[in-house]
């Protein structure tokens, strides 16, 4: 049942506020960006990231499960998964193959400076990354990251810039930063 479809169903059920919250709420939903989940195996960051997706107003979640299936935790994830559409893959490249299908600019998000990973031309930091197209954001398993796959059909590579000694940010909160964001940019 599409948006429209249920939202007409529900008109002779819910009060007018609450018909007003759900046609505001699903107005500001968007497709322009995804988040692409890589293998995560802790099912807290699963389902935090899931809670983070609804809360900023994207609308589908691409789940790739190669050795990990993804768990979510109803505690954390609070009810934002009633409203995400949730995508599952075995592996990267069909993930990959499909969203590029489908007009997404792949976005490989990594720490790493090193490792001849987002060294080139394609690297951008969060401040200044280029809204106009859309975008599949990759983010990767919480020891190892992103996949060779992943990586390698990368169209670019977003970085967070952080001062401290610690590598990375955990998965939840660098997705939670860069859809915060990046919506706000959208939005304006």
């Amino acid at each position: 049942m599409c948006d429209t479809q249920l939202l007409e169903f529900l008109e002779n059920h819910l009060t007018e506020r609450r018909q007003e919250l759900f046609l505001k709420v699903v107005s500001e939903r968007t497709r322009h960006f995804t988040v692409v989940l890589e293998n995560i195996y802790q099912p807290h960051n699963a389902s935090a990231v899931v809670r983070s997706c609804e809360c900023f107003g994207i609308q589908d979640l691409h789940i790739i499960e190669k050795e990990h299936s993804f768990n979510a935790n109803t505690g954390v994830v609070m009810g934002a998964d009633k409203w995400i559409d949730f995508h599952y893959h075995k592996n990267s490249n069909d993930c990959i193959n499909l969203l590029k299908n489908q007009g997404y600019h792949i976005i490989a998000t990594t720490p790493h400076p090193d490792k001849n990973i987002g060294t080139g031309k394609n690297d951008c930091l969060l401040e200044s990354f280029d809204i106009s197209q859309k975008t599949a954001f990759f983010f990767g398993e919480e020891n190892t990251g992103l996949s060779k796959e992943a990586i390698d059909n990368a169209d670019g590579f977003l970085k967070i810039p952080m001062f401290g000694f610690t590598e990375s940010f955990n998965i939840s909160v660098t997705v939670a930063l860069v859809l915060h964001h990046l919506t706000m940019k959208l939005r304006k």
